[in-house]
């Protein structure tokens, strides 16, 4: 018999063969590919999602709840996964890990994949000799967190396809549709209501102005994009992210539910206290809370409650600053705060629901005011043509 098999070393090759009970006679590799050929996959290498992120923090729980020893786990997971970036990163990982380096300091090295928390928690796990069950914690926890970030892009989504469509169609009636008429007015000389004026105008300005416009909103869109770059820049608009009209208290509460979450996870682990605060508040991904945060370090080393310093941050509400409170008092604090947590993804799914029923009016309303005055500025025109004609 005759085949190929795809494995790391012909030692694997043979392993296969003998479980399938065939007696290898000669193993060879095949052919490789050219090694200066452009691959796709080099050129635009797939980005790590959550979900990738997810899948792997499963398998390994799985994997050293079984007693694999973690670098036989970290090598068949290279063979399995899917994603050339995640298996790039698992296989440089496992190289460190070989190296003599730790768990921990392997994942630091790869901060774009594994954040702050990710490797603290990692940290915690390889100290205490929980590391199945940390890799659990974390991805029930991300599991929780793309759950509520998936609801609230869905959420948003429809608003915002409405908006570019509406604005797409004004583009196309200012360019090519009021032209069209505007000369057949000019030709039958009829009087023009303000709609019609204001279409036109508004048309007039576009044609002879689309350069400057285009170059005005191209270079607002990459001043926008530099400036929320900067620390300043992404500070303030995290901080008008959660002064939105109907989206912002929305942001706040999924922020505050993975404060919670977090700090419970952090503190139930044994997570020093100022270090958890710094932990968690760096994997918020919101600067203005992380700020926030970070100020409850300064009350808490000078002696203060938590609950006292949380109050002073301004971001959480009173119900939950007494949950903490009754937390510190018994001693529960870790508990209480996967309590908030759960408290605020109720608000966060209650307000989803009526976050549809809520934008719904006020798009139709915006639709409703467009319409009718692209119809008053069309067909009353029109009218009036026809009563030019008729006298004529």
């Amino acid at each position: 018999m005759q085949g190929v098999i795809e494995a790391t070393s012909s030692d694997a090759v043979a392993s296969q063969l003998i479980e399938n009970g065939l007696t290898p006679v000669h193993i060879e590799p095949t052919a490789k590919r050219v090694e200066n050929a452009i691959q796709f996959e080099k050129l635009f290498p797939p980005k790590i999602h959550s979900g990738d992120l997810i899948q792997f923090s499963r398998q390994m729980h799985s994997l050293l709840k079984a007693g694999v020893p973690i670098l036989t786990a970290f090598s068949g997971l290279t063979e399995i996964t899917k994603n050339e970036t995640m298996k790039e990163t698992i296989k440089n990982v496992s190289l460190s890990l070989e190296s003599g380096r730790d768990l921990a300091t392997s994942m630091n090295e790869h901060p774009k994949v594994f954040n702050m928390f990710y490797v603290s928690m990692i940290r915690i796990g390889e100290t205490s000799g929980n590391l199945d069950a940390i890799f659990l914690q974390l991805a029930k926890y991300m599991e929780r967190d793309k759950k509520t970030r998936d609801q609230i892009k869905s959420a948003v989504r429809y608003p915002i396809f409405v908006l570019v469509s509406i604005a797409v169609a004004l583009v196309v009636i200012n360019i090519f549709v009021i032209p069209a008429f505007s000369k057949m007015f000019a030709k039958f000389g009829a009087d023009l209501p303000w709609a019609t004026s204001i279409l036109m105008a508004t048309s007039t300005f576009t044609l002879n102005h689309w350069p400057e416009l285009l170059t005005t909103l191209v270079g607002g869109i990459v001043w926008l994009r530099y400036y929320i770059g900067t620390e300043k820049g992404l500070y303030l608009w995290d901080k008008r992210k959660l002064q939105l009209p109907m989206v912002g208290d929305l942001i706040h509460r999924a922020t505050m539910a993975r404060f919670a979450r977090l700090f419970s996870m952090s503190t139930r682990s044994g997570v020093p206290l100022i270090t958890a605060l710094t932990v968690v508040a760096r994997a918020l991904d919101n600067k203005f809370a992380e700020a926030r945060v970070l100020n409850m370090q300064t009350g808490i080393e000078r002696g203060e409650s938590i609950s006292n310093t949380a109050a002073a941050t301004g971001m959480f509400d009173h119900l939950v600053l007494q949950m903490m409170s009754v937390g510190e008092q018994t001693g529960s604090m870790d508990e209480l705060l996967q309590e908030v947590a759960e408290y605020y993804d109720s608000e966060v799914e209650y307000e989803l629901e009526s976050l549809s029923a809520a934008i719904e009016p006020v798009l139709t309303i915006v639709i409703g005011v467009i319409v009718l005055i692209l119809a008053l500025g069309v067909f009353l025109p029109m009218w009036n043509i026809a009563s030019v004609a008729l006298n004529k």
